[in-house]
């Protein structure tokens, strides 16, 4: 369905989908005004498991990446650009991301397993962000995206539940605060 952009674009000049704070849709702005100015925009991530559930796809972020850089994290996922539904975005992110797309004939089956309006800081700035979850059932092979993902592994949801309990463990903030109430079984 979605391929992956084929010319780099610079993330900071990217156009983003801009909220208010209830999680209406209410304009655009580039991605570097959205973070300066703390603005509200929403992301979506898919937390992707085995199909016997038994595994959970963990990876650490590049280090160049502009928030959170170096951080682990067990959902793939983006901003929403503007015209974009939360499960288009992450769709549209776990084939860029790791590599897993849809076919017109078997699209992904996405559930939607949390959400959460999210005010929280990042290098001493706010970051407003309506955060969205899914969970995807798959059994296929990965491939990262250079710029986007350094390292990634499976883990079983007890392996990923110990380290979550761990404040001092590198993980992002936003994914934290969003799987807080997920069941790691």
């Amino acid at each position: 369905m979605h391929q992956p952009l084929t010319a780099d674009l610079n993330p900071a000049d990217e156009v983003v989908a801009v909220y208010d704070r209830t999680g209406n849709p209410i304009g655009r702005a580039p991605r570097s005004v959205v973070y300066s100015g703390g603005l509200w925009h929403a992301s979506a991530g898919v937390l992707v498991r085995t199909g016997d559930g038994s595994r959970i796809y963990v990876h650490r972020r590049t280090d160049t990446k502009a928030v959170f850089g170096g951080y682990h994290d067990c959902l793939a996922g983006g901003v929403v650009d503007p015209g974009e539904t939360p499960q288009e975005t992450a769709i549209r992110e776990v084939g860029e991301e790791l590599g897993i797309f849809g076919t017109a004939d078997q699209p992904l089956q996405l559930t939607e397993i949390a959400r959460k309006s999210w005010d929280g800081e990042w290098n001493n700035s706010p970051l407003r962000c309506h955060l969205f979850a899914f969970e995807l059932r798959y059994d296929g092979p990965t491939a990262h995206q250079p710029s986007e993902i350094a390292e990634g592994w499976w883990w079983t949801p007890k392996e990923l539940g110990a380290h979550l309990q761990d404040p001092s463990w590198p993980f992002v903030p936003d994914s934290r605060a969003l799987l807080a109430d997920y069941c790691w079984s």
